[in-house]
């Protein structure tokens, strides 16, 4: 409602709003606390319902994980947990369920084409060019680029919003790729490890 109502927002709300809070509140949404072993008397108050679970651990991502290396390989980075076969295993099941998705509105014919495959393709040249294989200093390979963070989430779901992106075929292929190239940017040298919003 910022900008006139629905329709005429010039940036995905989704996307300004998760920028906002993590500008807002940059140490809380990049702190990962480490998940705790639980012991035998902790243990049984759980099982019996005295102490509360929590719902859920989570840890940081690969995207993470690689950002904050400093000396490790990535074949000695593949140790860590956020890692699964490329971009850390839980990020990867998303990412191809969300490319599942987009590739079935494709089929579908209920977006165009053009701004996913201009932003994953820049993507991928970015990480191609960029990638040193599996150094200390690497920014991971065009694989992991495409299967961790947000990669098929903005792809399909973010960078094609009817509102607030291009126009035309040319328009959109163009702004994929723009957007693609600013993604591997922001992964590789900014502050934040995923880059997408």
């Amino acid at each position: 409602q910022l900008y006139g109502g629905l329709g005429q927002n010039p940036f995905n709300p989704a996307m300004i709003g998760y920028v906002v809070v993590l500008i807002s509140f940059p140490v809380e949404m990049t702190t990962w606390p480490v998940p705790h072993s639980v012991g035998l008397g902790a243990g049984l108050q759980h099982i019996l319902g005295i102490a509360s679970l929590p719902d859920g651990w989570t840890q940081a991502t690969a995207l993470d994980v690689l950002k904050v290396n400093k000396s490790l390989t990535i074949d000695e980075l593949w140790s860590n947990p956020a890692f699964g076969h490329f971009g850390g295993i839980g990020s990867e099941v998303v990412n191809l369920a969300f490319l599942a998705g987009g590739l079935f509105l494709l089929h579908k014919r209920l977006l165009s084409w053009h701004a996913p495959v201009g932003m994953l393709a820049a993507l991928v040249v970015m990480s191609l060019v960029f990638w040193n294989g599996s150094g200390s200093d690497s920014n991971g390979s065009p694989l992991f680029h495409l299967l961790s963070g947000a990669t098929m989430l903005g792809a399909f779901f973010i960078v094609t919003d009817p509102v607030s992106s291009a126009t035309s075929p040319l328009g959109r292929l163009i702004f994929g790729v723009g957007v693609g190239i600013l993604v591997y940017v922001i992964r590789a040298w900014g502050g934040y490890p995923d880059g997408v919003a």
